[in-house]
């Protein structure tokens, strides 16, 4: 026989127990029981009853009285991947830390999936947005700021909107990594990107070009479709690297790229950093693991978090009837990790390197 569903403890039922009236433990509970005039007594027996009993309040009984949720809503790439996983573990603590819940959902960079996910938030009435937003959403965008809702983008822009924003600063990410491998002798550098126009991915692009063009060195760009199967982007970076065989040197715009890029690389049977020196933009523990290690640009994950919370915080706490607070639009320095992958062996090494191994 199964056992019965324990009964949810009402404010009514705190409020027989002890005596009181069902106003006085709802003011106790919200914290006004001094302005109240409520005795310390009897607010300490409310808070001492409570307790015992567990009482969980109504949380949509609550929202419907304040008008808030106390529900952020979260919405990246793809959560699988480890930087967007990453930052939204940690504004997922920093929210709970201060009262709020997240609920977070993937887009898949589609612009349809990520209207309606947009349109659910709206229907739950979160208090605030944390948006990586996708092509092609502006127009849901501007109602969420039309209806005066607090919203931060991250990742990237949207440069027809003025929303808040919290992005790192991709050019000179990747600027720094190529001006190291022209410093340790690579001077053909080639740049794996994708087709996609969006702010970050475009800057990427921007500090390779300005690097190469700077030093008076042609541009290698491949620009790799959006939205292909894991097979087709390996296939296609294969072909790439095999047609230009005068390249030493690549720098991927992404990890997941650079992922696909080690499969490509292995396939054709080529060795970094000797035949092919590697950087990608975007960490992942694969690339401390793998031999030789990968020389990555790092974005400062916990910045960024701290960036995105703090300013929608900031705009959740006064956003009930002030004056339109200025626009913040915070652009963090990322970090050039150098490790194996990039670094050009003495002359000789690589040789001697291989005749060891073959011995061993």
């Amino acid at each position: 026989m199964s056992e019965k569903v324990k009964k949810r403890t009402l404010i009514s039922d705190i409020a027989s127990h002890l005596g009181v009236s069902i106003a006085t433990v709802s003011l106790v509970l919200n914290g006004k029981a001094k302005q109240s005039r409520i005795s310390d007594a009897v607010a300490a027996r409310v808070l001492a009853y409570v307790q015992e009993v567990g009482y969980k309040p109504n949380q949509l009984a609550k929202s419907l009285r304040t008008g808030k949720t106390h529900v952020i809503g979260l919405v990246v790439e793809d959560i699988a991947n480890p930087f967007f996983s990453t930052v939204a573990a940690l504004i997922e603590r920093q929210a709970f830390e201060r009262g709020y819940r997240i609920i977070y959902c993937s887009t898949n960079n589609d612009p349809a999936r990520a209207r309606e996910l947009i349109s659910m938030f709206q229907e739950r009435h979160v208090d605030g947005y944390l948006v990586v937003p996708a092509e092609g959403i502006e127009e849901q965008i501007a109602e969420i700021m039309q209806e005066k809702t607090p919203l931060v983008v991250f990742d990237r822009y949207l440069p027809e909107l003025a929303t808040n924003y919290v992005v790192v600063d991709g050019a000179q990410g990747t600027h720094a990594a190529a001006r190291h491998l022209l410093e340790q002798g690579f001077s053909n550098l080639a740049f794996v990107t994708t087709s996609s126009a969006q702010t970050q991915m475009q800057a990427r692009l921007d500090g390779y070009r300005q690097a190469m063009q700077e030093h008076g060195l042609p541009e290698t760009v491949k620009q790799v479709a959006v939205g292909q199967d894991a097979e087709t982007v390996i296939t296609d970076i294969l072909s790439f690297i095999r047609d230009n065989r005068q390249c030493d040197a690549i720098i991927f715009s992404t990890n997941y790229l650079s992922i696909y890029g080690l499969e490509a690389i292995g396939r054709l049977g080529l060795r970094i950093p000797d035949d092919l020196a590697m950087v990608s933009y975007d960490d992942h523990d694969l690339f401390r693991l793998y031999t030789p290690a990968i020389t990555v640009i790092a974005q400062p994950v916990e910045a960024i978090a701290k960036n995105v919370i703090d300013i929608l915080l900031e705009e959740l706490k006064n956003c009930a009837g002030e004056a339109p607070r200025p626009v913040q639009q915070v652009l963090l320095p990322p970090t050039l990790v150098v490790r194996q992958s990039s670094l050009r062996q003495p002359a000789g090494a690589a040789r001697k390197a291989r005749k060891q191994e073959a011995a061993s």
